[in-house]
């Protein structure tokens, strides 16, 4: 029985008589929904970061112009907006966010592997989550995955994969380029323009960001639209 006939029941058996061993197609709806609404909230965070950048740059700005006080400066040090800019808060909804997201993609490849086979993927499964964690190869590897799930689970098999090449180039920039300069301008300030700075990089990072998640959103409702399609043609 080759790739595609795996996740259909045999014609003439009830899919409560199927062999107890065949995997099923999985239901993605469900996680598709949870990590969208999970990814906006994580921006959400980002925007409002960036607001809480651009108000403490005016009220340095205020402050060196004599409009404000010192109390006006610890205040905006102090403020919401300014833990919501702090590792562990950021840590916090990146987990809540990610959760979602591998549910869905590990039951992806798992319908990509029933209706193309395993040979159609270049990595072993388990790099559908351990990519993401793995130091220096997440640079690609988790794009290797994604990548082969959308050409698995298209109608064609001959796809473009610009939508995803575009969605992995944006990521790749804002997480390991733009974060970690922004990161080091956050962590000092000298003079007022070291906070005009890290207000510019970090809008740009959130814009990075919101351009980078409406690609994946729709990356992800396509290949589910796609496996769920597919689901039911093969049920007829």
């Amino acid at each position: 029985m080759d790739g595609s006939q795996q996740g259909t029941p045999q014609q003439g058996i009830p899919t409560s008589a199927a062999p107890a061993g065949a995997q099923q197609r999985r239901s993605l709806t469900g996680a598709a929904t949870a990590a969208t609404v999970l990814i906006s909230f994580m921006l959400v965070r980002e925007v409002l970061v960036s607001v809480g950048n651009w108000h403490d740059y005016v009220v340095v700005h205020d402050y060196l112009a004599g409009r404000a006080t010192a109390a006006d400066l610890e205040a905006a040090d102090s403020g919401a907006l300014a833990m919501l800019g702090g590792f562990w808060p950021g840590a916090l909804v990146g987990i809540a966010a990610g959760v979602p997201f591998l549910v869905w993609l590990w039951r992806a490849r798992i319908n990509a592997e029933l209706m193309s086979g395993a040979a159609a993927h270049r990595r072993a499964r388990g790099w559908v989550v351990g990519g993401w964690t793995a130091p220096v190869v997440n640079l690609w590897i988790p794009y290797q995955v994604v990548r082969d799930i959308w050409r698995a689970s298209a109608p064609q098999r001959s796809v473009p994969v610009t939508l995803v090449n575009a969605w992995w180039a944006l990521f790749v920039v804002a997480t390991f380029v733009v974060k970690p300069i922004q990161w080091r301008m956050a962590s000092t300030f000298d003079s007022e323009q070291d906070v005009l700075s890290n207000a510019n990089v970090s809008t740009l990072l959130t814009v990075l960001y919101l351009a980078a998640a409406v690609l994946l959103f729709v990356i992800v409702r396509r290949i589910t639209a796609w496996q769920t399609h597919g689901q039911a043609r093969n049920a007829v």
